[in-house]
């Protein structure tokens, strides 16, 4: 029995029309995971949290979704990508932090030097601090007549929380419990005295060059009050040496011996934070 013309064009036009929409429907996106598994769909919907999709092998009314944080970037079928950020770690959550911030070290006055940090933002969980100390400039005066100065840098690890839920975020960007490895170097000169008893009572003095230099890790927390005031505390243990053997504080750090070059550090910093 043969099909009158008019039904056999009919079913060629719908079978086509149906062959397009199951194309469509299907078109080839991608899915970029962050462990480099693609996931080949049809995206439906890119949501705050998730992205929806359709896979071929599975009927048009399955759903699947997969989080954001999971992905590292989509390629829809046009080549047109879109790339996903961790909300925890994306700066433009972040846009109106302060980033840079300049300290003063609360106490370095009364030990006989005045300490100037300056701490800068790379991204967030991260930032660079760099220290100037001038020796000598304090309130209380030194027989020895210390006058010198030595300087700091250290790149700060600071602590992220231990689990990840969705939404979060730093509070601040330079707020929060740190790691930071740290290189000192200390230049300056002080007054060595001299004693002699016999025959007769003297004294001599000669102006001594003191090198030092200290490789620590500091740890320390960090607060921040209204995007624009900080205090911050820290102590750092590890390696010292010095040309002197006479000084073991060094202004910027303790050296114990040169026997047993252990080196100390800690402190309060209270600052301002600006753009």
């Amino acid at each position: 029995m043969k099909i009158p013309w008019l039904l056999q064009n009919r079913f060629f036009f719908f079978l086509s029309l149906m062959l397009l929409a199951v194309s469509g429907t299907f078109a080839q996106d991608i899915i970029l995971k962050k462990n480099n598994e693609l996931i080949k769909c049809k995206i439906r919907e890119i949501g705050m949290d998730d992205i929806k999709y359709l896979l071929p092998e599975f009927s048009p009314d399955v759903i699947f979704s997969i989080d954001k944080d999971a992905v590292d970037k989509v390629i829809f079928e046009s080549g047109t990508e879109m790339a996903f950020t961790q909300e925890m770690t994306n700066p433009a959550n972040y846009t109106d932090n302060h980033k840079h911030a300049l300290k003063v070290e609360f106490l370095s006055p009364i030990t006989g030097n005045t300490t100037l940090a300056y701490e800068y933002s790379l991204r967030p969980g991260r930032s660079i601090e760099a220290t100037l100390g001038i020796v000598g400039l304090g309130l209380i005066g030194n027989n020895d007549n210390p006058a010198g100065a030595f300087v700091k840098a250290g790149y700060k690890f600071i602590q992220s929380p231990e689990f990840y839920i969705r939404g979060l975020r730093y509070a601040h960007l330079l707020k929060g419990g740190y790691l930071k490895p740290e290189l000192a170097l200390a230049v300056y000169g002080v007054n060595n005295y001299t004693y002699e008893y016999y025959p007769v009572q003297s004294i001599t003095k000669k102006r001594e060059s003191v090198i030092s230099a200290s490789m620590q890790m500091v740890m320390g927390k960090q607060w921040i009050m209204d995007n624009s005031f900080l205090v911050d505390a820290f102590f750092g243990i590890g390696y010292g040496f010095s040309s002197n053997d006479r000084e073991s504080y060094h202004y910027g750090y303790l050296i114990a011996d040169q026997s047993f070059p252990v080196s100390f550090s800690a402190g309060l910093k209270i600052g301002f934070l600006f753009k």
